[in-house]
């Protein structure tokens, strides 16, 4: 084959001590941008800095926590976020005449980003208000569509460096939102309410020792009566209809005791008012349903996985398509909410594929590795499928839509991860396993205690029966398991573990199956160079040839010789989809590429591509090079095991789990990690498909518990069906959303730290358990024998709860600092 000279592009200059007054970079010399005396690293850079500046932000720069990556804006006009279909599904408006909605936004990190798009209204003439939730990159906009239209709000948040895309999760936020307002305005109302009666009785206990005028105690008696019974009204309320509840289904939880004490403590505080005589526990009363609201407010806000999971997944498809109208070859952009089967969309190198469909025209290759867990490119051409979601790597494509929206394989996926999120059996914990005995138990012995005292001093029996439902009542019990997970998983999150729900740590304390993936988290998710067998003279040869492309292997030749690079260019270049590049470097003819490929006009003296046949290669991806016209060298490469993966595999076995690898890539790939790691080949599965996982966990949890652990959109699915799921850093965010467990170092080094601190978690609940129950059997005791006052029992209540409080609080569970990264080794 020959190739046309052209004359060669200097791409590669000489780096100078320069640094870019937007983000902080390194500049390079002749890349740089000079502006006003300021040095910007790139036109992305340029433009943002321009846009803060002219709209009076400059404080943006004085802040010591700044954003500190290159600009990249995609150039995009955002057009169809105007579009009709858009704005039916993504916008709101109020009877204001704002508009309202909700964007994912790439790039956030950090506080300054918060401070910069919070402040749209000075940048968009017309934004009205922009909030950002930094740790879901979630912005809520709301702008005047008579004096701007969102996709110029698009743009401007494009141009300052986050990308944004439609959040589909809008409508579901809405009404949590509204949820959320409702329980805290419950929680506020208790609170107030719980602060004045505990004033009042705090002048009646200090009259019990001073002394008090009779009409002072009766009109804080009575004050207290009427601030009470509000809460009892309102607040109070869900524990009241949630008792009636259970009792009609005829079982018992821990509301049943709580009403109980709630309900007798009003009643005869309201009697002991009117009688002007014996206690009252309206401060008791006001302060549980404080307590008991905020508890059900934190535990309600930490089970929210599935709306996330669908929302995060949804987003993952681009927002837009571009269709080609068939009878004239035009293109338009269209949102993907448009798209319908039968269209014919253009796919463009570098775009994410908008819908399930053929490939009606033209040969590219695709990078499936988030959808499929295949590590490498897989070509594609006329009459091949190919999925929404996966992004095409090479030359444009013509598709013919087959599925979109919620009908494709995307969607599917989507929602076999809310099914998961939703239909996850709930850990019966070990509190609400003894509740209804518990709860039964207490409630026959003050039925005991009444009937016995009635019989000799029947003014005391009531005062004694409510005595000990009081001292009994489950606060301790219920809140023992909620606050030690709460302890743990703050002191997890501060060894970068982060933990969703108290659940995912006790069913950790139960050994079974642990599925792991493979890319990106048993290794490095990309492909590095494994071995070389060439000289020196020819890698040079190499990287000018493969200098110019964006293929994988490309970018692996690259990274690998990075400080050898001479920034030579090629005279020529020719680069042949899906086989290799051919480029005129220094006067010879240099060919990289497939084996085949290269083979087919090349000498093989050296007898480099019958060795490239080897057993190892054939888990590898295999490369020749060939110079004019002869075999010279070969390279090899695989994705790299992470550092720390062998010892973390090791400690796992060791400790009573059956570890097995369940990954999209191909089979023998699969096979060479798992024997790599010492794992048995046999039991891991390879081009597992993201449903086949699925089944796979499903199957593992009928016999028990089943841990998965993953990164990619291929893995949402299995990690929400599994009893604990686990999403690695550097992940897709809808693994992220749809897993119990985030490891934020990456890999799955820190496996162990969190097993070890869920089994420690657990031995901490179960002593806090041992003490609250002993502390109720002697409550218990010395009330039904007449011992215990009322008011002995009201300010006795709170110490069981005081002791779990402080036996959370002090507990060592998260505490071992993470696994060291070992040596590195490439699969």
């Amino acid at each position: 084959m020959s190739i046309a000279a052209s004359p060669p592009v200097a791409f590669d200059t000489p780096r100078a001590a320069l640094v870019c007054a937007h983000c902080g970079l390194d500049a390079v010399a002749g890349e740089a941008r000079t502006v006003d005396g300021a040095v910007y690293c790139c036109a992305g850079c340029e433009t943002a800095a321009s846009i803060i500046k002219q709209s009076g932000l400059d404080g943006f720069y004085t802040l010591p926590d700044r954003r500190t990556d290159r600009v990249a804006a995609s150039g995009r006009s955002f057009a169809e976020f105007d579009h009709e279909a858009f704005t039916s599904a993504h916008v709101t408006h109020n009877a204001d005449g704002l508009a309202e909605t909700a964007l994912y936004l790439e790039g956030v990190h950090c506080a300054s980003c918060v401070w910069l798009v919070e402040r749209m209204p000075m940048v968009v003439p017309g934004a009205v208000r922009a909030e950002l939730d930094v740790t879901r990159g979630l912005a809520r906009l709301a702008w005047d569509p008579q004096v701007t239209a969102l996709s110029t709000l698009a743009r401007t948040l494009d141009q300052l460096g986050y990308r944004p895309h439609p959040y589909r999760g809008r409508r579901a936020d809405e009404a949590r939102r509204a949820e959320d307002r409702a329980m805290i305005m419950r929680i506020g109302v208790a609170g107030a309410i719980a602060m004045n009666v505990m004033a009042i009785s705090l002048a009646l206990y200090s009259g019990l020792f001073g002394g008090i005028e009779a009409e002072f105690e009766r009109y804080f008696r009575w004050t207290s009566l009427v601030l009470v019974i509000p809460a009892i009204v309102w607040p109070g309320r869900v524990f009241f209809t949630s008792a009636w509840q259970a009792l009609k289904a005829g079982g018992l939880h821990m509301d049943v005791p709580i009403a109980l004490a709630l309900g007798a403590g009003v009643v005869q505080g309201t009697i002991n008012t009117v009688r002007d005589s014996g206690p009252i526990y309206f401060d008791a009363v006001s302060t549980l349903i404080l307590l008991l609201l905020v508890g059900r407010f934190l535990q309600h806000r930490a089970q929210r996985t599935a709306a996330d999971a669908a929302a995060l997944l949804g987003a993952l498809a681009p927002a837009t398509a571009r269709l080609v109208d068939e009878a004239s070859e035009a293109i338009s952009e269209i949102p993907t909410e448009a798209v319908q089967a039968g269209m014919l969309l253009d796919v463009r190198a570098g775009d994410t594929l908008a819908a399930d469909g053929v490939v009606a025209r033209g040969t590219s290759s695709l990078d499936l590795a988030l959808l499929t867990g295949e590590s490498r490119p897989v070509s594609v051409s006329e009459g091949a499928r190919v999925y929404a979601g996966t992004v095409n790597l090479s030359a444009p494509l013509r598709v013919r839509v087959e599925e979109a929206g919620s009908e494709s394989r995307l969607g599917r996926l989507l929602r076999d991860v809310e099914a998961g999120a939703r239909d996850r059996a709930p850990v019966v914990l070990f509190a609400d396993r003894i509740a209804g005995h518990f709860i039964a138990v207490v409630l026959v012995l003050a039925t005991i205690t009444a009937a016995l005292w009635w019989s000799t001093d029947p003014a005391r029996a009531m005062d004694h029966a409510i005595a000990l439902l009081v001292v009994t009542c489950p606060c301790a019990l219920a809140m023992a398991t909620p606050l030690a997970f709460t302890v743990a998983i703050g002191r997890a999150a501060a060894r970068g573990i982060l933990i969703k729900g108290g659940h995912a740590l006790e069913s950790l304390t139960t050994r079974g199956t642990l599925f792991v993936d493979k890319t990106g988290t048993l290794t490095e998710g990309r492909l590095a160079l494994a071995s070389w067998e060439g000289d020196d003279a020819t890698r040079a040869l190499v990287l000018a040839a493969e200098r110019q492309s964006r293929h994988p292997v490309a970018t692996a030749f690259l990274a690998a010789w990075e400080s050898s690079d001479d920034g030579a260019v090629p005279d020529a270049l020719f680069e042949v989809l899906g086989a290799g590049v051919e480029a005129r470097v220094a006067g010879k003819v240099v060919r990289v590429g497939k084996p085949s490929w290269v083979a087919a006009e090349a000498r093989d003296t050296r007898g480099i591509a019958a060795r490239a046949q080897s057993e190892e290669d054939a888990v590898r991806t295999t490369v020749l090079v060939a110079v004019d016209g002869e075999i010279v060298a070969r390279a090899a490469f695989g994705d790299p095991l992470r550092p720390e993966a062998r010892e973390a595999v090791r400690a796992l076995r060791a400790s009573g789990w059956q570890v097995r690898i369940l990954s999209g890539d191909a089979a023998p790939v699969v096979a060479h990690v798992a024997n790599a790691l010492g794992i048995d080949a046999g039991t891991s599965e390879g081009e597992a498909t993201p449903e086949r996982k699925r089944e796979v966990v499903l199957a593992a949890r009928e016999r028990g518990t089943v841990v998965m652990v993953g990164d990619g959109v291929n893995d949402a699915a299995a990690i929400s069906a599994a009893t604990v799921g686990v999403a690695v850093r550097g992940g897709a965010e809808a693994s992220m959303a749809a897993a119990d467990v985030y490891l934020a170092t990456g890999g799955i080094g820190a496996l162990q730290d969190l097993l070890d601190g869920a089994d420690r978690t657990t031995r901490i609940i179960r002593r806090n358990m041992l003490i609250a129950l002993g502390y109720n059997a002697v409550a218990v005791t010395l009330a039904m024998l007449g011992l215990l006052d009322p008011i002995v029992a009201a300010i006795l209540m709170p110490v069981s709860s005081v002791t779990a409080i402080l036996g959370a609080w002090r507990s060592r569970t998260f505490s071992r600092p993470f696994s060291r990264p070992l040596a590195r080794s490439v699969a």
